[in-house]
């Protein structure tokens, strides 16, 4: 199990995320349109999977439109944003926010959040997904990963680019 903080208060999350080198998981994710969202519907891409708990607090909302914004220069890459929110929820943001670079997913339906190691499993957001990035190249092999530090604070965009080269 890994650790992350909310307010300054260590959180454990249910594993690891995949390292770097490995295969990661297969995932069965919901879309926003309610169709899955697998390995297989981003084939040939690379992946970039930016994980957190809800769209709906600030942060999170802000590395969704921020990874939306860098989308726009990732070539052969599809951004997904994954959180437990219903995907209802995910299409009534990514439309008011005019996000349409990057795609949302659910784990409504799935065990994503513990096949990668990232549902915070206790603190005041256990059961949902701890803030955290991890980019696959085409074959699904890990090129980066990262479980921030503190819940509250964005991603490092700028390794999660460099690691698609």
């Amino acid at each position: 199990m890994a650790t992350t903080a909310f307010k300054g208060n260590p959180v454990n999350t249910s594993g690891e995320l995949p390292a770097q080198g490995s295969k990661a998981p297969a995932y069965h994710l919901t879309g926003s349109d309610l169709s899955e969202v697998t390995p297989e519907t981003s084939q040939g891409k690379r992946v970039v999977l930016n994980i957190f708990p809800s769209v709906d607090t600030g942060v999170c909302a802000a590395s969704v439109r921020k990874f939306n914004e860098l989308a726009t220069g990732l070539d052969n890459t599809a951004v997904i944003n994954v959180s437990a929110d219903l995907p209802f929820a995910q299409a009534r943001f990514c439309g008011a926010e005019g996000i349409e670079n990057a795609s949302a997913a659910s784990t409504f339906r799935d065990d994503f959040g513990q096949q990668f190691g990232v549902t915070m499993t206790d603190g005041p957001l256990r059961g949902l997904l701890a803030r955290s990035v991890v980019v696959l190249d085409t074959d699904g092999t890990v090129l980066h990963s990262q479980l921030v530090p503190e819940i509250g604070q964005e991603p490092d965009y700028d390794a999660a680019v460099a690691a698609l080269g």
